[in-house]
C-alpha cells in the first residue's frame, strides 16, 4: 500500500520509536491516529507533527494492558477508517533471568505480546471488510535470536513473531496483510544504563530510530511478510533458525558482559 493511501493506527506513538515512525509516515503522505497512555503527550505530539492542523494527524488515549481500553481504541480506529495498524508499543526487560521481578515479567508480556494480540483481534472484523488492509508488528531481532539477559523480553518477541506468522498464514489470500519487522538494538531512552554497558561490552550495533521509521515505511509500501534490520543480525537470524545450537558458544562474551553490566541494574528490594 502506498503511504498516501494509508490511514495508520499507531500504538506507542509517544515512544522513542513511535515518534519518528509517526513523523516519517506523515511526511510520506499517510494519515496517522496516534495512540498512547498520556493525553497531554499525545496532544503535544500531534501539534508538533502537524502544526497546521490539516486533519491528517489525530490521537486517542489507550492503555494496551487494559482489555477495555483496547476495545475502545479498536472502535475508535474503525470509526476513523483505519486501514493499517502499526504496533510500536513496547516494554523492556533486561538482566539475569532469575533477577527479573514478576511484575516486570507480567508487564513485558502484557505490553509486547498480549496487548498487540488483543488489539489485532478487536480490529480484524473492521480490517477484513476493507478491500486492502495491513497489520505491521514492530518486534525485534530478539524475536528470532535468544540472547543472554533478555529471557523475558525474547519470550514476548518470539511470541509476537509466532503470532504474526500464524496469523499471516491464516489470513493468506484475504484482504488483510500481516507483517513483522525486527529492528536490532535502537538508540532510545528504552535502554537503561545496564543495557548501554552490555551493548558496549559486546560490540552490539545500535541504530538511530529514524532508520526504524524508514523501515516501517518500506514494509508498508512493499508489503514484505517479514524483515530484519541490520547486519550481521540478519545472518544471525538465518543461522539461528537453521542450526541454533551451533550459535550457543558464540554468546560466551554476552554471558560475561551480562554479569558485568548487572552492576548497573537497580537493586531489587
Amino acid at each position: 500500500m502506498k503511504a498516501g493511501e494509508a490511514r495508520v493506527l499507531l500504538t506507542g506513538a509517544t515512544g522513542g520509536i513511535g515518534r519518528p515512525v509517526a513523523a516519517r509516515l506523515l511526511q510520506a503522505g499517510a494519515r496517522v491516529l496516534l495512540a498512547g497512555r498520556s493525553p497531554a503527550r499525545l496532544a503535544a505530539l500531534a501539534r508538533d507533527l502537524e502544526p497546521t492542523q490539516a486533519g491528517r494527524c489525530d490521537w486517542h488515549e489507550a492503555d494496551l494492558v487494559e482489555p477495555a481500553s483496547i476495545e475502545t481504541l479498536a472502535r475508535a480506529g474503525a470509526q476513523w477508517r483505519c486501514n493499517v495498524v502499526v504496533h510500536a508499543a513496547g516494554a523492556p526487560a533486561f538482566g539475569p533471568a532469575g533477577s527479573i521481578p514478576v511484575p516486570a515479567i507480567q508487564r513485558v508480556l502484557d505490553t509486547n505480546l498480549l496487548g498487540p494480540m488483543l488489539l489485532t483481534q478487536a480490529m480484524l472484523p473492521h480490517l477484513a471488510r476493507l478491500a486492502r488492509s495491513q497489520v505491521i508488528f514492530i518486534g525485534s531481532v530478539l524475536g528470532a535470536i535468544g540472547l543472554p539477559g533478555y529471557a523475558a523480553y525474547c519470550a514476548s518477541k518470539f511470541g509476537l513473531r509466532g503470532y504474526a506468522q500464524s496469523l499471516r498464514r491464516e489470513l493468506g489470500g484475504g484482504p488483510v496483510r500481516v507483517q513483522y519487522l525486527g529492528p536490532r538494538s535502537t538508540r532510545t531512552a528504552f535502554n537503561a544504563a545496564a543495557v548501554e554497558a552490555y551493548n558496549r561490552a559486546t560490540g552490539t550495533a545500535m541504530d538511530d530510530p529514524a532508520r526504524v521509521a524508514d523501515e516501517v515505511l518500506r514494509v508498508l509500501e512493499d508489503e514484505a511478510a517479514e524483515r530484519f534490520v541490520g547486519f550481521p543480525e540478519r545472518l544471525g537470524v538465518r543461522l539461528n533458525g537453521a542450526v541454533p545450537g551451533w550459535l550457543d558458544r558464540s554468546f560466551a562474551p554476552h554471558r560475561r558482559a551480562l554479569a558485568d553490566s548487572s552492576a548497573h541494574l537497580p537493586q531489587q528490594g
